[in-house]
C-alpha cells in the first residue's frame, strides 16, 4: 500500500486506553504521570474521550461499556501494556503509586538494558516504565 500523505504530515500511533470512568481516569493520569489534557469530548450521558499527553507522548481515554471493562478492571486483565519511555522512572513510578497504581515490580536495571518497573493503574492497564541505560 503505497501511502503519499504532505511532507507536513506526521504518521502516528496514538492508543486508546478504554475504562469505566472517564473522567476519573483523566484526572489519575494528570496526578500519577502530570500528564496534560489537550481535547475532551463529553457525551449527554456523561461518558468522555480525552487526549492527553505525557512529556508529548500522546494517548487517549474513553468510556468504555460499562459492563464489560468494569469486569475487565476487577480481574486485571485488561490487554493492554503501555511503554512509558521517561529520563526519571523512578520518579513516574514512584507518583503513579502514591496516586493509586499498584506495584507489579519495582524500577530496576534490567539485563536487558532498561531501567524498568512495572505497574498497573486503577483501570487494569499495565504500565512499563522505563529508560534505556
Amino acid at each position: 500500500m503505497e501511502n503519499k500523505p504532505g511532507d507536513d504530515f506526521e504518521t502516528a500511533i496514538r492508543p486508546t486506553l478504554s475504562v469505566s470512568n472517564g473522567i476519573a481516569a483523566v484526572e489519575f493520569y494528570k496526578k500519577a504521570f502530570n500528564a496534560a489534557e489537550l481535547m475532551r469530548v463529553e457525551a449527554p450521558d456523561g461518558a468522555i474521550v480525552a487526549e492527553l499527553s505525557i512529556n508529548g507522548a500522546r494517548f487517549f481515554v474513553a468510556d468504555g461499556p460499562e459492563a464489560e471493562y468494569s469486569a475487565l478492571e476487577k480481574a486485571g486483565s485488561i490487554p493492554i501494556r503501555m511503554g512509558l519511555i521517561v529520563a526519571n522512572p523512578d520518579a513516574f513510578a514512584a507518583s503513579a503509586i502514591a496516586a493509586g497504581a499498584t506495584e507489579v515490580y519495582p524500577v530496576a536495571d534490567q539485563d536487558y538494558g532498561y531501567r524498568l518497573g512495572h505497574i498497573i493503574d486503577p483501570y487494569g492497564h499495565h504500565w512499563e516504565i522505563c529508560r534505556p541505560l
